[in-house]
């Protein structure tokens, strides 16, 4: 009888997810490194809550999802009750502090952690993606949120992005609110018509001015023929719509004037110019100015839980890819005021608000910029093993480097040494050591600069080559002055 063929299983990855190396890995940790130290400066602290959460405490604010499990991945747990990956870092903050009322007020953390979304994949978009978040919660103080765009400010500036090169957008739902009241005629509109305009005006950038227009009015055809039913607004509402897209100021106060003209009698949308005002205020006593924070009347933000002011960053420049095609990165931060988020636990309101940075957009950002290394080594020294009657040495050597601070690697696998120095290179060493019984006997160590050669390789300047030039690739150095040996050439890449 014929043996029956094991049965292997496929390897196989869940779409919309993926797998990380260790160059993308160490980026991450050292843009999340560089970030965190800015959320500390203000005060921030750290919190970690579960990736699981009941679904009703998460709340249902996705949009265009109409059942429990829709939009999020849930299941029904041992007690038949429907559970869920957070698909966001607010909300299980919501829950935190409603189960925790003794929390200093304002209670304020930075988080950071990976969130789901059932969302169609597509290139750059995954199902389970990075978020680092700040909040403050219990105050309703504008100058919160004033601060909030301060931090974003900060924070790109902190990884490289210049002045001129972002832009933080500010807006207040309450303004939004009262253009719907207005084309109401004074009153409120359909829930379900409002939540359709505002998502309306949020597919701006993706539709255009005339897009809108339609989209408002009774529908749109897009490029592929698929239709999308309009909000069925008629001529004069859509027009005051437009109107309050299109507006414009010289200055921060000048738009809110604008505003607070659009808005005419509304007292949410008067109230909604007043908070925009405070945050002026605030942004320009402490040195933010227009070129920093800008009010755009086009920022909605999807999520429905946003109670006030809402705000996200973005990127302004675009930059030619491999094809030659202009890529923007657009948004890479993102919040607002959510004053009810926690009153569905406890009856009470407790105020708050905070942003939240889409980290695999931003890191791809900084990738593209140059502005972040990308290296997938956590050790930037090789020992190799020329000779395996060597060992107890050796371990010797990677013993004292590690012991001064210094991540080093002694390699353990048994391959001969050309093979060891080509480990090096694909795993991005700076320095390899070599030694076989030779250099023991006289005291001594080869040191290798394996990053000489990738810089004389490339274009640089005549100064530049100069010096390296000088440097010597490969030298010989006492066993007893390893370390500081290992030093020099590390310090000349500034390792």
């Amino acid at each position: 009888m014929a043996k029956k063929k094991p049965t292997r299983t496929k390897p196989r990855r869940l779409k919309g997810f993926r797998d990380i190396d260790a160059g993308d890995v160490l980026a991450r940790d050292r843009m999340v490194a560089t970030i965190r130290k800015v959320y500390e400066r203000y005060g921030y602290g750290p919190l970690e809550t579960p990736a699981l959460e009941y679904v009703d405490c998460l709340g249902k604010f996705l949009p265009e999802a109409d059942q429990p499990d829709a939009g999020i991945f849930a299941f029904l747990d041992e007690d038949d009750v429907w559970v869920a990956l957070r698909y966001d870092l607010t909300a299980p903050l919501s829950r935190y502090v409603a189960m925790n009322p003794d929390l200093p007020r304002p209670f304020r953390r930075y988080q950071v952690g990976p969130v789901y979304r059932v969302e169609k994949p597509g290139p750059g978009r995954f199902r389970e993606f990075y978020q680092f978040d700040f909040d403050s919660v219990g105050t309703n103080a504008m100058l919160a949120d004033a601060e909030c765009c301060m931090v974003m400010c900060d924070a790109l500036e902190a990884l490289g992005i210049e002045r001129g090169d972002y832009a933080v957008r500010l807006n207040d739902r309450k303004v939004l609110n009262g253009v719907l009241e207005t084309i109401g005629g004074g009153k409120e509109l359909d829930a379900s018509i409002g939540q359709n305009v505002l998502r309306t005006i949020d597919k701006l950038d993706r539709v255009g001015i005339d897009g809108v227009k339609q989209l408002l009015g009774g529908g749109r055809k897009d490029e592929s023929g698929d239709f999308k039913a309009g909000c069925q607004l008629s001529a004069s509402q859509i027009e005051v719509v437009i109107g309050y897209l299109s507006a414009v100021g010289e200055t921060r106060a000048d738009l809110c004037d604008v505003l607070e003209k659009l808005v005419g009698a509304s007292e949410v949308g008067r109230e909604g110019v007043d908070e925009l005002r405070q945050i002026d205020v605030a942004l320009t006593g402490a040195g933010y100015c227009d070129d920093r924070v800008t009010i755009d009347p086009t920022v909605v933000r999807g999520l429905a839980y946003y109670t006030g002011p809402v705000f996200e960053g973005v990127l302004t420049f675009s930059v030619v890819d491999d094809a030659g095609v202009a890529r923007e990165f657009g948004s890479v931060f993102g919040g607002g005021r959510y004053d009810d988020l926690v009153k569905r636990f406890t009856g009470q309101e407790v105020p708050a608000t905070g942003a939240s940075i889409g980290v695999d957009r931003l890191l791809a950002a900084l990738k593209t910029l140059g502005k972040i290394d990308t290296s997938p080594t956590m050790a930037a020294v090789l020992v190799t093993r020329l000779d395996k009657t060597l060992n107890t040495e050796y371990q010797k050597m990677v013993a004292e480097l590690r012991a001064a601070d210094i991540n080093a690697e002694l390699y353990i696998g048994n391959q001969a040494i050309a093979k060891q120095f080509k480990y090096a290179s694909d795993t991005g060493k700076t320095v390899g050591i070599v030694a076989g019984s030779d250099e023991m006997e006289a005291g001594e160590v080869s040191i290798k600069d394996l990053r000489l050669g990738v810089e004389l390789s490339k274009e640089i300047g005549a100064d530049r080559k100069q010096w390296l030039e000088q440097q010597p690739a490969q030298f010989t150095a006492k066993r007893g002055g390893l370390v500081e040996s290992v030093k020099e050439v590390l310090g000349r890449y500034g390792v």
